[in-house]
């Protein structure tokens, strides 16, 4: 079993930066996928940002060059700055590890993040 845990949400005025971790822990193949996905009320959950072991990012459009994904291996920690915050980043943001092509896959509790305007 695997376990991750989120930390680092908030509340924050637009424009500002929060920066969210979260540290797996358990049975971890090595090479997986981590990342992290929101979820907006009355909305679907969806991408944020993913990195790969080896280091592969892969971002959505809405936050392109705002936001940064990080990992360390060694740790199994993943993180994600978040700079230019807009009221639409608003969401309950939860951290993801999988693998297997996408085969097995494990969440967080997740972390609220909430930008004021």
């Amino acid at each position: 079993q695997v376990q991750l845990v989120e930390s680092g949400g908030g509340l924050v005025q637009a424009g500002g930066s929060l920066r969210l971790s979260c540290a797996a822990s358990g049975t971890i193949f090595r090479f997986n996928v981590m990342g992290w996905y929101r979820q907006a009320p009355g909305k679907q959950r969806e991408l944020v940002a993913t990195i790969s072991y080896g280091g592969n990012t892969n971002y959505a459009d809405s936050v392109k060059g705002r936001f940064t994904i990080s990992r360390d291996n060694a740790k199994n920690t993943v993180n994600l700055q978040m700079n230019s915050l807009k009221p639409e980043d608003t969401a309950v943001y939860y951290c993801n590890v999988k693998w297997g092509l996408d085969t097995v896959n494990f969440w967080g509790q997740g972390t609220q993040v909430t930008v004021s305007s």
